[in-house]
């Protein structure tokens, strides 16, 4: 075969257009881009073109009073956490952290970091929007009652008690970790049984959830070096403190760009660019110039695998590595954060009888409300610092949200739509 074939003109064109393809999939990834296109969508608003909401900047002032003394309320010396699926695993004033390293006492720091990582990466992805209708009752132990938890702290408990029972483990001697085999192996009916769900007790998106772990385990079949070491989520510490170099911090960024290319063949396909799952990101026809090429008309959030990123910041800093450059990252666009601006009258719908029906994740309107909800937190965070005395360093986009902007978008929905949020969503269990 002659040595020219290769470069052969339809073999240039195929080399381009993957290159192509590539660049545009970095693009998606970003959370710069996201940044950049939510802001542009606001100030779109603003001048007045959405065909969806107007926005009232003069709200915004009392929107900050309201998340600053939520704060204040919530920790009154000021030392917020991280919002993550830890402060689900406190539900109740109950330590379970605590009952997980009792149960690995005599693990090494990074085999802890391990077992964590696998338990938080699986609450999360198990973490989309419960339904109003849903509860989880923890038994009783020892002195403390038994208790019953609903929305996203019955999510958080009933999944830390199925990861303590082994459920996402194909290894019986070892039950504290997710595995290939283990996650695979997870039907419905098991995540039900485990989230006590019955006809009186229904969960939304139950099959989704299901589906969701069966393939994230595939993924770790098919590419089982794909969080460094083969088989279990946990190695995503091995192969960031490998990259570091013996280093003691890694950037947020950097954990964030490896879970959404390692999880991205687990979110459902009607998202894609060619053969890429482009996951957590949707058509809007504002989003981006003509310039971005084929990743013009997407806007990307990436909720799961940014609520994930910060769910994983602690486990690593338990270990004693340190993460940095948290503020990378963006707010969250789901229906609390979202909620609070259209509550407080920061948003307003052009046509308020949409509040009323069911909106599917892609349609435009619910796009929008989510991209404006980007922007949002980021003009809002220096206003809810400003009124607590605090840095960006001492308060950082992470702790804004825990101390903060999520818990007000629930106080607010609980007082005005009895806790369900301001527009109606269908969920399939993997954006809200």
């Amino acid at each position: 075969m002659p040595e020219s074939a290769p470069h052969t003109p339809n073999a240039i064109k195929k080399e381009a257009a993957d290159a192509r393809l590539e660049r545009a999939t970095a693009e998606l990834r970003s959370t710069k881009t996201i940044r950049t296109r939510a802001m542009a969508l606001l100030e779109r608003a603003r001048r007045g073109d959405s065909a969806w909401f107007t926005v009232n900047d003069g709200a915004m002032e009392t929107t900050a009073t309201l998340v600053a003394e939520l704060t204040r309320a919530r920790y009154p010396d000021l030392k917020i956490p991280y919002h993550s699926r830890w402060r689900h695993f406190e539900a109740g004033g109950v330590d379970r952290l605590a009952q997980l390293n009792r149960t690995l006492a005599d693990a090494l720091p990074a085999e802890k970091a391990r077992a964590q990582i696998d338990l938080a990466l699986v609450s999360v992805l198990l973490d989309a929007g419960a339904g109003a209708d849903w509860t989880y009752q923890e038994a009783a132990e020892g002195d403390r009652p038994g208790h019953s938890y609903s929305r996203s702290e019955g999510l958080g408990v009933a999944s830390f008690h199925a990861f303590m029972d082994g459920l996402f483990s194909s290894d019986p001697a070892q039950p504290l970790q997710a595995d290939a085999k283990g996650l695979q192996a997870v039907t419905a009916e098991q995540l039900g049984a485990a989230f006590q769900v019955t006809p009186g007790n229904p969960l939304v998106g139950l099959e989704g959830r299901a589906a969701l772990l069966r393939r994230l385990g595939q993924a770790l079949q098919d590419q089982p070096e794909l969080f460094g070491l083969p088989g279990r989520p946990g190695h995503l510490f091995d192969l960031l403190t490998q990259r570091a170099q013996g280093q003691a911090a890694i950037l947020a960024h950097d954990l964030l760009s490896v879970l959404l290319t390692g999880l991205a063949p687990i979110w459902p396909a009607q998202n894609a660019m060619g053969p890429v799952a482009l996951g957590d990101c949707w058509r809007h026809p504002a989003a981006g110039s003509d310039e971005a090429g084929p990743s013009s008309g997407w806007m990307p959030f990436h909720k799961l695998s940014q609520w994930l990123t910060y769910s994983l910041l602690e486990p690593f800093e338990w270990a004693g590595v340190q993460v940095e450059g948290l503020d990378a990252l963006t707010g969250l666009p789901e229906y609390r954060n979202g909620g609070l601006f259209l509550d407080a009258g920061v948003l307003r719908l052009k046509d308020p009888s949409l509040a009323d029906p069911l909106h599917e994740a892609g349609d435009e309107l619910i796009v929008e409300w989510r991209a404006l909800t980007v922007a949002l937190l980021d003009e809002l965070a220096p206003l809810v610092r400003e009124q607590l005395g605090l840095s960006a360093e001492q308060m950082p986009l992470a702790c804004v949200l825990e101390g903060g902007t999520w818990a007000a978008g629930r106080v607010l929905a609980q007082q005005l739509h009895g806790g369900k949020p301001p527009l109606n969503i269908q969920s399939d269990g993997t954006v809200f």
